[in-house]
């Protein structure tokens, strides 16, 4: 993939570190799945945003699965079980539609966004905008 079509490198030219990616997806992914709250009689729309967030999510669950992931494993381990929540969940609300059952999706990428959009003590103001990815060839390890 050339660096002008690669979505993570372009990213990283912007400024936009891993964890302000993640915020964005997940609250994008919330959006969606507000939308089909809303719009709750279009069933195809509900599907679409429940299996881009359950895509989202999957992402999320291979990565800190994975042993180069630099997350402590208290942290992989609470998000692995929070994907398998939602992967339930998001199974149960395909085969039994209902509006209030995006909520709770909902409420978890938007509370899981709005921690990663703060600076953890000690960080630096603004992330590092290196055009370059990982030297070890990974995505740069999901920071959910």
């Amino acid at each position: 993939m050339s660096p002008s079509k690669d979505p993570y490198r372009s990213s990283q030219k912007l400024g936009a570190g891993a964890r302000q990616t993640e915020a964005r997806a997940l609250m994008e992914t919330a959006r969606a799945l507000a939308n089909a709250q809303d719009n709750i009689e279009d069933i195809t729309a509900y599907r679409a945003a429940l299996r881009l967030n359950w895509r989202l999510w999957t992402i999320f669950q291979s990565d800190v699965a994975g042993a180069e992931n630099p997350l402590p494993d208290d942290i992989k381990q609470n998000i692995l079980n929070l994907s398998v929540f939602i992967d339930k969940h998001t199974v149960d609300a395909l085969a039994n539609p209902e509006g209030r059952k995006l909520k709770v999706l909902i409420d978890i990428n938007r509370n899981i966004a709005g921690g990663l959009m703060t600076n953890p003590a000690g960080a630096a103001e603004t992330p590092p905008t290196s055009a370059q990815p990982p030297s070890d060839g990974s995505n740069g390890g999901i920071v959910a």
